[in-house]
């Protein structure tokens, strides 16, 4: 898990995860291991993450990536 901020600069590292896990088990380590969420801020996640107070997920069911709104493929996101 990485987090970085406006200016791209690293603030937060998490590394030595062998093979591959889920993102559930990913973020209880980084909180153990120092990972804090300034007061009043947010951090925008991927879907693997569910949305609460500190960590803001994308809906389900809609763009986000330029090459998917590639011709012939341009639908109106699900309300």
């Amino acid at each position: 898990m990485v987090v970085c901020d406006f200016d791209l600069n690293f603030t937060f590292i998490s590394c030595g995860w062998e093979g591959s896990t889920t993102d559930a088990r990913v973020l209880p380590s980084a909180f153990n291991n120092g990972f804090q969420v300034p007061p009043g801020k947010f951090y925008l996640v991927d879907g693997g993450y569910a949305n609460t107070p500190y960590f803001l997920a994308p809906y389900h069911g809609v763009r986000y990536h330029l090459k998917e709104f590639a011709r012939g493929r341009c639908r109106p996101p699900k309300s």
